[in-house]
């Protein structure tokens, strides 16, 4: 209910003293702040208003809060036989690295492209990723795998300030590696996996977060790990993993045992 505080502090008055148009004032106010309504802040906002209007029983206004479709669509998520070959496929070190640090970290572009040679904690083995979306500082388990072949690659590379450099600079200053030179990465290595599946540098989020859950990762751990700010945007993935109790399996399996 972290977004009703805000709209209490925003009109400094309970929400159930509000009329529609303050409401709807605040609601465009979030929707310009936050983009687009599909960002999180703008729709906690919107299901915490419903639920204080149905518990107080303003029909009223819970009625004319703007709906929201709520997203229906499971992540894709690659085998640990399609991470294999993807992850051999690059015939580059620096190339290899890139997508293993998507994998085996489980970031996100922008945050591996923010990366520094200083977040690489190779006696801790850890990476630390800076708080962004989400805000939330935290650290991540680095691979031995990982930190071998990174080892190797600031050897024989020798990159400055970022672990991945871009090769434009500015001024002869080091840039980091961009967005776009991820997806080229890509985009140059996925067409030797024997799979249908768009993969993409998100895709190589999911799969590490399923293959955690499938490992026996608990999914507060996981929250954590991905930097997720609420719990439902981790959740997903419980539909996704075979764990337990809900592993998956069909009835053709064991119809003539």
């Amino acid at each position: 209910m972290r977004c009703l505080a805000h709209l209490a502090l925003h009109y400094k008055q309970s929400p159930e003293t509000l009329s529609t148009e303050l409401i709807n004032d605040y609601l465009f106010h979030c929707k310009n702040l936050h983009k687009s309504p599909s960002e999180s802040f703008f729709k906690h906002t919107v299901f915490g208003l419903r639920a204080i209007y149905k518990v107080l029983g303003i029909k009223d206004r819970h009625v004319k809060l703007p709906q929201i479709k709520r997203q229906n669509k499971l992540p894709v998520v690659l085998s640990k036989a399609e991470v294999r070959t993807l992850l051999k496929a690059p015939k580059y070190l620096k190339h290899r690295l890139i997508l293993g640090m998507l994998y085996g970290c489980g970031l996100r572009s922008y945050e591996l492209c923010a990366l520094r040679l200083c977040d690489v904690d190779f006696d801790r083995q850890t990476v630390f990723v800076k708080k962004q979306k989400g805000k939330v500082d935290r650290y991540l388990p680095l691979s031995k795998h990982l930190a071998r072949g990174l080892k190797k690659y600031i050897a024989t590379e020798s990159p400055r300030t970022f672990l991945f450099n871009s090769q434009v600079t500015d001024n002869g200053a080091p840039r980091p590696i961009t967005t776009t030179g991820i997806q080229w990465v890509i985009k140059e290595n996925r067409g030797k996996v024997n799979t249908h599946k768009v993969i993409t540098a998100h895709c190589l989020r999911h799969t590490y977060a399923t293959h955690l859950l499938e490992e026996g990762l608990n999914i507060m751990s996981l929250k954590e790990l991905l930097g997720h700010a609420f719990i439902e945007t981790t959740l997903v993935y419980l539909h996704v993993a075979n764990t337990g109790s809900s592993h998956k399996f069909s009835p053709l399996d064991t119809l003539f045992e």
